[in-house]
């Protein structure tokens, strides 16, 4: 896959010291050292996507179990002593946040 990047304002790119793009280690691939928003110009995590995202492959995530490997079996007896140890609570998101998000039972 080839990935091609106009800026609206090519200049932008022309400093250096500003160069946050990079060719990445692994052939055909790049890196932003920074956060990368889409559809918003005012990301707070490295991707932020709003609206939709469509994935023609796999999604890779640390609970995935094709990410682990020695899964077995756990005392339940044990495992319940631990729940009863938890803390749980209720909440509700902060309307700031429930807005942005296009959440409406908060």
């Amino acid at each position: 896959h080839k990935f091609f990047f106009q800026a609206s304002n090519p200049g932008q790119f022309e400093n250096d010291s500003d160069i946050l793009w990079q060719r990445g280690h692994v052939p055909e691939t790049i890196v932003y050292h920074g956060r990368v928003g889409i559809n918003t110009d005012a990301p707070d995590e490295a991707l932020v996507v709003c609206g939709n995202a469509k994935v023609m492959g796999r999604v890779m995530h640390p609970s995935d179990s094709r990410a682990k490997q020695n899964i077995r079996e756990v005392d339940t007896n044990e495992q319940l002593r631990r729940i009863t140890q938890m803390r749980l609570v209720e909440y509700d998101y902060k309307p700031e946040f429930a807005s942005v998000m296009g959440i409406k039972d908060t």
